[in-house]
Order: structure tokens, then sequence, then C-alpha cells
């Protein structure tokens, strides 16, 4: 992505005049059933593409008054990293409290930059289980990664966006460019849920038990302030250069104008097209387990879904870009085939996939998959579908980016629906913390399913047979590097 687009992406989020009225005042004077149906229900939204899913989000921290609250595995030092620290900026500069809780395993930001973003009074940050980057020698990297491989390994995946506990959204999408259709050469096909109501009260409960958590760590005592000391002058001098990147009036382009005269429009019919149902909130705690059982142990969220899909009595359909079973799952899938429950898995393919260490799980494991009983699709990396999903891609289509699997859903008997975080392998249900929301709902599932079959069409996805796997479909290097990392046990921590 060009250094123009990026500001333009940033105009798009912070150039729209922020709202004096409360988050909870708006809904209820846009919507003449919410107030009465929040007190019971919780209204949910799925967001599908990209750049819609960064739409809501802008109008929700614009209209924020009170708390903003930000939970991510990964935060990109990228264009929509950097547009989503300023928009937060803008928010605290106003009176908001910002908390942000980011994973430290894939954190790119300086040190520096996290000091002078932290130095904001109404912004705080902090660091969850800090063994890899933010204050971390090289040394004490490599020691952690020895002597405590676990403990290493043990990340928080969660993602939420939190706002005056009014209104959330959880999903897959991580703060980066790929997750919302503005990277040039990879983006994800990824989903996310917006939700307002009683279960956003659950998602906050389940932020501050993190934040409370001694894993949390506060920038200021992971970073040597007496090495790294920032200045008042260097910190309003950021502050300046951000919502000068912002504000520059030279970079507007008709579409993003459009765009942003239209986002007063765009929310209130994201409102509108909610659905209102009891929504449970799952979640792990902290740490995941208490870690008795070294690389496994499960969790809260591995519990529920267990449950949740043991109890299918139909059928069973899920997206997930990385599909290694862990133990148990494949005998709990051959169960409910011998029952007469359809089960279908949408996944990436080796052609599509952005982790083949994750793909070398899923390889030894597809024969014993088909012979469960289970259909599988494997996504193409230029599915006919990119360019429905992409608005943008007109303007990338030159550049013929791979489009990949990322969304982590689930739809069980046409009525019960699952979006979050959880992949469907040994990580997520033993090391990584998860979160998402469980539905019951007919019209959703109905979505849903629509969304994920329209994934799975042969212009979209091969149907990987026992006669067939498209595994040939890539370069003959990158088969080999497959061979060769399918030498090594990894299967716990994929």
């Amino acid at each position: 992505m060009t250094f123009r687009s990026a500001l333009l992406v940033m105009l798009l989020l912070a150039s729209a005049g922020a709202s004096s009225q409360s988050l909870q005042s708006w809904v209820e004077a846009n919507c003449d059933d919410c107030a009465e149906l929040m007190t019971g229900k919780t209204g949910a939204y799925i967001l599908e593409k990209g750049e819609e899913a960064l739409m809501g989000r802008a109008w929700l921290a614009q209209h924020a008054q009170e708390s903003i609250d930000i939970q991510y595995f990964i935060w990109s030092n990228d264009n929509i990293g950097i547009l989503a620290a300023e928009m937060l900026l803008r928010s605290a500069d106003r009176g908001v409290t910002v908390r942000v809780l980011v994973d430290d395993f894939l954190i790119d930001a300086q040190d520096k930059t996290l000091l002078l973003l932290a130095a904001h009074p109404n912004v705080q940050i902090r660091i969850y289980n800090p063994k890899y980057s933010v204050g971390t020698s090289t040394w004490r990297m490599i020691t952690n990664a020895v002597l405590d491989f676990r403990g290493s390994n043990q990340r928080m995946h969660d993602k939420t966006a939190i706002f005056d506990s009014v209104a959330g959204i959880t999903g897959g999408r991580n703060m980066a460019d790929e997750y919302f259709d503005f990277d040039h050469d990879y983006n994800f096909r990824d989903r996310d849920i917006l939700i307002l109501g009683p279960a956003v009260r659950d998602m906050r409960a389940n932020f501050d038990e993190f934040w409370a958590s001694a894993l949390a760590v506060p920038v200021e005592e992971l970073i040597d302030t007496a090495k790294l000391q920032v200045s008042a002058e260097e910190v309003q001098q950021k502050y300046e250069q951000l919502h000068a990147y912002a504000d520059d009036p030279v970079n507007f382009e008709p579409e993003i104008k459009h765009a942003i005269d239209n986002l007063p429009i765009a929310f209130p019919r994201m409102l509108e097209a909610m659905s209102w149902h009891d929504v449970h909130f799952i979640s792990d705690d902290p740490g995941k387990n208490e870690g008795d059982e070294g690389l496994g142990g499960g969790g809260a969220s591995t519990s529920d879904l267990i449950e949740t899909v043991s109890r299918a009595e139909r059928s069973v359909l899920i997206q997930s870009p990385y599909l290694v079973l862990p133990k148990g799952g494949i005998k709990l899938l051959s169960d409910l085939h011998d029952r007469g429950v359809r089960i279908r898995i949408s996944t990436n393919s080796l052609a599509s996939t952005d982790n083949l260490a994750a793909f070398v799980g899923y390889f030894r494991q597809r024969k014993r998959l088909l012979n469960a009983g289970v259909e599988l699709y494997e996504y193409m990396p230029h599915p006919q579908i990119q360019a429905d999903l992409v608005e943008r891609y007109p303007r990338l289509a030159d550049k013929n980016p791979i489009f990949a699997i990322h969304a982590k859903s689930m739809v069980i008997d046409d009525h019960k629906i699952f979006i979050g975080t959880f992949n469907l392998d040994p990580r997520s249900a033993n090391l990584n913390t998860e979160v998402g929301v469980l539905i019951e709902s007919k019209s959703l599932a109905q979505e849903l399913t629509g969304s994920i079959e329209r994934d799975m069409r042969p212009e979209n996805s091969w149907q990987t047979t026992h006669e067939f796997n498209p595994d040939r479909e890539v370069s003959r290097s990158k088969r080999l590097t497959l061979g060769f990392i399918n030498l090594f046990p990894i299967e716990p921590i994929l």
C-alpha cells in the first residue's frame, strides 16, 4: 500500500467529526425499540467486508464518550496500525479513557513509540505476557523460549473492541492492512460481528479480568525509562505528526470523500439490519489454564465449543483458516457422522495458506478427516468471490493479491452460530486465550451459512476427496518446503 493510500484511509477514519451525544443516547434516539430490546437481548450484525468492519470501528470510536477498550493479538506498524493509533489518540484528546492491551509476540511498534502514546493522560497501554518483544533483550527472549517453552507459547489471541460498554466488535480481524483488504499482495477473507446490549457487558468484564491480570504489564514497567526517556516536547511533536498525517486535505480522493460523507448513514444502516437474540460471549481466563498438563489442558472456550458441536443433530458447517484437530477431535467428528450429522469444513489450501507449518498439521490429518466422513473444501488463492468481498478490488486487481481464509465461524443445525477467534488447532484449544459469541438465531445461521457456502463453490474452493487434492497447484519449491517441515513433531504448538 502506498504512502498516499495510507493517508486516504486515515482520512476516512479521522476526518468525520466526533459526536457530542453519548453512544447510548444516539442508539436510543435512532432506534425506537433499541432501549427496550437492549434490556434483555443483544443486537448482532455480521461484518463480512473489510471496509465495512473498518468503518464500523471508526464510527464507534468517533462517537464513544466515556471509554474505548481494545484487545488484539496483532497490532502492526503498518497503515492500518498507524491509523488506528491516531484514531484512538483523537478520542483520548476529547476526554475518552482509552485502554489498549496487545499481545507481546507480534507487536512491532518501537519501545519509544509506545512510551510516547502512553504518555497521554487518557491512554494506558499494557502488553500481555511480555517474553519476546517489548523491553526484552535478544538474550532474554532466547532464555524465555528455552526455559519457559509453554509460557512463551501461551499467547492472547483475543480480538475485541469495546466502546462505552455499549457496543463491541469481535472476530478474526487484527489491526493490520491485510485484515481490512488494504494490502496489495495478500489479504484475508475474514469475519467480525458487531454487538449491542448485555453481551457487551460480558465482553467488558472479560477485558477487565485480563487488564487486571499479572500477565498484562504496563509499558512503563517493561521499558527502562532511565535509558529511554521521552520529553514533553517529543510527546507533543509525535501527536502533532499523527494528527497532521490524518488531516492533510491534499490527499482526498472522490471515493474516500464520498465514504466519509456517508459515515453517518453507514452505521445507522448496520443498526437497522441488526437482529436481536440471546448472545453468549465465550472467553478464556488469562493464561488459558493452569499449565499442569504442559502443552495441553484445554480451556473454557474449548469446552464451550466442544459441547456445542457434540450436541449437533443434523449438520455442522465450519470455516477455519487452520485445520489441525487436537486430540479427540477427529473421533468427535467421526461419531457425529455415524449419527447422521453432515459435516462440512471450509479451510485454506496449500496455495492460499499463510502458515505452512499449520498446513502440515492438516496435511497429516486430511485422509483421516475424509475417512471420518468430513467434506473438505480448500480455498483458492484467487477466488472469484474476492471481487465481491473486497470493495477496493478494482484498484488492487493489477497486483493480483492472494486472498486467504482467516474467518473462524461455525453453524450448527441451521440455528446456532459461532463467530470469534478460535482456530481449529491445538494452539487455540490449549495454549492461546480465545473469545467469540455463540448465538441461537435461524436468521443469522441462514446468513452465515450462505456466506460460507458461497466460499465453498467451485469457482472459489476445491473440494478435496480421496481421489483429488489441490496441493499440486503450488510451485515445486513450496511443496518441498512442506515436505521438510513435515519431518518435525510440531502438532502441539500448531
